[in-house]
This record gives C-alpha cells, sequence and structure tokens, in this order.
C-alpha cells in the first residue's frame, strides 16, 4: 500500500455509473456468493452457447460470414462513500454489467476492424438469467455484424485513396488458451469505514483557514469474462480497494493549494486503521498550514533538482508509461505507432544506467501490492515480462493483437477499459532500475556538488507532484548548510522526454509504488532520479479572492 496523488472525482463518477445503470443498491446490501464453478456459472455458459450458435448461424446475404467473433463482459460492484467536514455526504452502492461484441469480416491480413466495426458496450442483465443473457448477446452480436459489413466497406474506400509504403496485418494470431479463475465479491461491513472518513475530514476543526476538506472511498470487485470463436475461454476477477484525503486552503495573497493522498490495496486488509488514516490526513492538513506560510519561488530558475522517488515515478508514468505503447497509428500513417517514442525504436530514450520492464506476472513489489497484476491479458493472451528499455535504449513496445511495424504479435499487454471494454496495448507493472544506485544521502550530497560548480546559492528537491506534473511539496535546498526550505507556485518550464534523456545523471537505490486504478489498473515503480539542469520557474496563476468573512465558529 503505498500514497498517492487523487486526481479525480470518485464519488461523482460512481454516482453517474450508479444513474447511468438504474441499478442503484440499497446502503451496504449484500450481494449474492460468488460461484468459482465454471459449469455453475450461467454467465460463462450463455456466452459459449451463443458464441457456438453465432459461429454456425451468423450469415447475410452478399456478405461475407466472420472469420473471428469475441464476447468480452465486465460483472462490476461498487461501494463508495464521500465524507466532507465531518458528516457524511453520501455512499452508494451499484452493481451493473457489461458486454462488448466484436465480429471481424475478412481475415488476419485486413479485417473490418475500424469506426463502428470496433465494438459498443452494451448493458446486460445482472440476474443469472440465461435467456435474458443469451438474448442480449444475440442482439448485440446481430448489431456488430451489421456494423462489421458496413465499416469494412468503409475501410477497404478510404484504402485506395491512400498510399501505404509498409502495410501490416490488422490482427494477430493467438493460440487459444483456458482459464477460468475464481470469482471475486465485496463482502465487508461499510459502517467503520464510514465512520473513518467522518473522522478524518473532521479535522478542518483544527485549523479555521482551511477551506475544505474530505475524504472518500471506493471498493470494486471487478469479474471480467472473454471468449471468442478461436477456442479461448478466460474468467479472471480483481478486488481493488481505495481510500482518498483532499483538502485545500488559499494563502495570504490568494494562491489556492491543495494536498491530496490515497491509499490503494488489492486485500482490504492491507488498508490502513482507522487510527493510520486519521493520522495521515492531520499529517497532510499540516502541510497545508507550512503552504500558507512559504514563500513564492524566484521567477526563475535553471540548475540542478532532485527527485524523490515518488516525484520520479509521476515522471515516468508520463514520458515513459505513456510512450512506449505499441498503438496502431490512424488508417494511411506510415509511422511505427504513436506517441513521442513514436520513431524511437533501437535509439536511447533514457541514460545509458537506467532499464525498464513491464511485468504482468509480479503481484507484489518489496512487499507493495502491484496492481498490473494479471495472468491472462485482455485478448486472452498469456501475461509476459517485457523489457522495454534496455540499458537507455528502446528495445520494445508494449503490444495488443494489433500489429505494427516490425512486430507482429501480442506479448500479452492488451488490456481493456471498464466499462467500454475496447482492448489497448497499455502498462502493467512499469518498473525503472539503476544499474548505478546511489543513496539517498549521496544523492543529496551530489545535488549540492552540482550547485557549487555552478555557484548557485541553493537548488530544488520534488517531493511530490500534483496533476499535470506540478509540484505539490517542493524545497529550496541550500548550498551553505543543506537545510531545506518549502516553496510554493511554481512550475517547470522543460520537464519533457528529452530532459529524462538527457539531462537525469544519477538515480537511487530507493524504490516508490505508485498505484494508479483508475480506467486500466496498473503500478509505476521508480527510484529517485537528479537531473543536472531544469528550469523552475513561478507558476502564472490567477489568484482567487480570500472569503469576506470567517467560516461559522466551529461547535
Amino acid at each position: 500500500m503505498r500514497i498517492m496523488r487523487h486526481t479525480g472525482c470518485i464519488l461523482l463518477s460512481l454516482f453517474m455509473a450508479a444513474l447511468f445503470s438504474g441499478v442503484a443498491m440499497a446502503q451496504g446490501a449484500a450481494i449474492q456468493p460468488a460461484k468459482s464453478d465454471a459449469k455453475d456459472d450461467v454467465v460463462l455458459s450463455a456466452m459459449r452457447d451463443e458464441l457456438e450458435r453465432s459461429k454456425s448461424q451468423l450469415k447475410m446475404d452478399q456478405v461475407a460470414a466472420p472469420y473471428y467473433i469475441e464476447y468480452r463482459v465486465f460483472d462490476v460492484d461498487e461501494y463508495s462513500a464521500e465524507a466532507s467536514f465531518g458528516a457524511l455526504r453520501g455512499d452508494v452502492r451499484v452493481r451493473f454489467r457489461f458486454i462488448r461484441v466484436v465480429v471481424r469480416i475478412g481475415d488476419y491480413k485486413q479485417d473490418s476492424y475500424f469506426g463502428q466495426g470496433e465494438g459498443t458496450p452494451y448493458f446486460m442483465p445482472v440476474d443469472d438469467d440465461m435467456t435474458a443473457l443469451r438474448h442480449q448477446l444475440w442482439i448485440a452480436t446481430d448489431i456488430a455484424y451489421k456494423s462489421a459489413a458496413e465499416s469494412l466497406a468503409a475501410k477497404q474506400a478510404q484504402l485506395k485513396q491512400l498510399t501505404i509504403d509498409q502495410p501490416v496485418d490488422d490482427f494477430a494470431h493467438a493460440d487459444p488458451v483456458q482459464s477460468v479463475g475464481p470469482l471475486v465479491k465485496l463482502d465487508f461491513d461499510p459502517e467503520p469505514w464510514k465512520k473513518m472518513l467522518q473522522e478524518a475530514s473532521a479535522l478542518y476543526k483544527n485549523d479555521p483557514d482551511i477551506e475544505s476538506f474530505g475524504s472518500n472511498l471506493r471498493f470494486h470487485a471487478v469479474n471480467r469474462y472473454f471468449v471468442n470463436s478461436e477456442g479461448t475461454v478466460v474468467r479472471s476477477g480483481q478486488n481493488l480497494y481505495e481510500m482518498y484525503i483532499s483538502c485545500s486552503t488559499q494563502a495570504a495573497d490568494g494562491m489556492s493549494l491543495g494536498r491530496n493522498n490515497a491509499f490503494v490495496a488489492t486485500d482490504i486488509r492491507q488498508l490502513p486503521s482507522q487510527g493510520d488514516f486519521v493520522a495521515r490526513a492531520a499529517k497532510l492538513a499540516g502541510t497545508l498550514k507550512d503552504l500558507r506560510a512559504a514563500p513564492l519561488v524566484e521567477e526563475e530558475f535553471r540548475g540542478p533538482v532532485l527527485f524523490s522517488a515518488d516525484a520520479a515515478a509521476s515522471a515516468f508514468a508520463d514520458f515513459v508509461g505513456e510512450n512506449v505503447l505499441g498503438r496502431k497509428p490512424d488508417l494511411g500513417k506510415n509511422a511505427r505507432t504513436t506517441g513521442a517514442f513514436s520513431s524511437s525504436y533501437k535509439t536511447r530514450v533514457l541514460p545509458e544506467f537506467l532499464s525498464v520492464v513491464s511485468d504482468p506476472t509480479l503481484s507484489t513489489y518489496a512487499g507493495e501490492p502491484l496492481l498490473g497484476h494479471y495472468e491472462i491479458d485482455d485478448e486472452g493472451v498469456p501475461a509476459q515480462r517485457v523489457t522495454v528499455i534496455d540499458k537507455g535504449n528502446l528495445e520494445n513496445y508494449l503490444m495488443g493483437r494489433a500489429p505494427i511495424r516490425d512486430f507482429p504479435a501480442s506479448n500479452g499487454h492488451g488490456r481493456a477499459q471498464v466499462p467500454t471494454g475496447k482492448p489497448m496495448p497499455f502498462n502493467s507493472n512499469l518498473i525503472i532500475t539503476s544499474s548505478q544506485p546511489t543513496s539517498k544521502e549521496d544523492l543529496k550530497k551530489k545535488l549540492i556538488e552540482q550547485c557549487q560548480q555552478r555557484d548557485l546559492p541553493y537548488c530544488y528537491y520534488v517531493e511530490t507532484f500534483g496533476p499535470k506534473l506540478t509540484p505539490r511539496l517542493l524545497y529550496r535546498v541550500w548550498i551553505k548548510d543543506g537545510h531545506e526550505e518549502l516553496v510554493r507556485g511554481a512550475v517547470f518550464g522543460e520537464l519533457d522526454v528529452r530532459a529524462l534523456r538527457s539531462s537525469v545523471i544519477a538515480a537511487g537505490n530507493d524504490a516508490y509504488v505508485e498505484s494508479r486504478p483508475t480506467n486500466i489498473p496498473h503500478s509505476i515503480v521508480a527510484p529517485s532520479i537528479l537531473f543536472d539542469e531544469l528550469e523552475v520557474k513561478r507558476a502564472n496563476l490567477n489568484k482567487e479572492k480570500l472569503p469576506d468573512y470567517p467560516a461559522p465558529a466551529v461547535k
């Protein structure tokens, strides 16, 4: 379990899901025990039976029969609760199922996966009614087949107008697999958790200048089903438990200041106790007071900057994790893939002492849970450890079953987002390591030495980032005695993939696990890193007016 920043409104998204699905359950309501025997699983039986019927009967006049069909179902049970200013604002239990059907016409080299032929999610009944489930599958399959026919015609018409220098296949072969794992469920008493949220958010009473103080949680069980006409049958389940704290204030000059922390676990027993959670909230609130009193950064600085492992994980996630995905470019584009590393294959993208792997086979790292663990990916391909960057050089992209140039097959990283169900190449557990690890103490010494060589009075240390890699906790490190001074209102001017490649001169022997549960759960593991030069400047922020009169008296 590690602390991470929370940038979304979990409760709102869950409320909208509940409202949209229309299946909100009573507060704390129990659900039926999950069945682990595949023979008793009505959802899986309905998918198999209807797939066999579709394979034998799906054929329209003057339209080719499908060469490939897949059914993907997400069965989701979620509980969310939120407290603000010590009072519960709401709690919701929601249960829903989504189905996504893809029908492919043509062949592996060129098929109908284009536009509407890429599949559309539909709600499925949450009751285990075989007839109702098969009826929804039948309707969705019929729509998908007709959409595939239209998409293939549109695709072929567009291809006639394009010149493609190095064509690649549309879909990769994969050996069929059979993997039916146990189902997961939510089984807990919500009352202690609601009280924990209320107690944590009541800490606003200790500081009259705090303007918002909230805490929330999201517990969910997701069971995934996947069957295809190649013979693959996969069922898997994952529990995630998330708890968040957020608070905000304003400095005397009107600058808005906020802090967010989160606990993320795959087992409810890994979450903090009530005492630990409240203590974390109190510590977070204390940093708001420190930030209010902190001076603004100077107008401009250029020099050495040290990132904690926490801050480094965020940087690697944005600049490496997003750019090593082997995503097929738009039709007619001759690029190998998309992103900043699209033309970087077999070239250096990081310093030579850094390497990166994506490893879905790991469930923990140094005792911390990893969210990107799975045995079979969402396209029915076994999980694989992939060396993405070796000694600074980009060696592989993370691949699903959509080939790109030089990568004709999946390496087990096809992952689907809830609830759209559309698979795409995505990270699992992205792990950054250094061949020349340096202790935290030596990194700070090296930081100070670099500043002394430039005759600078201070340099910077980033402890944690907020959204868009904006420093939340940034410290001046004074060269004279090494003491650290908290500052506020900074942004980085040149923090990008080039800086990560050319300006990082050392990395730590520590490792921070940043858990990212939103959309497609994954984890980033990274050490501290030292840049020999970055630009730090004062943010151009619109400052808000302070409240015109004080908050109500606390009773």
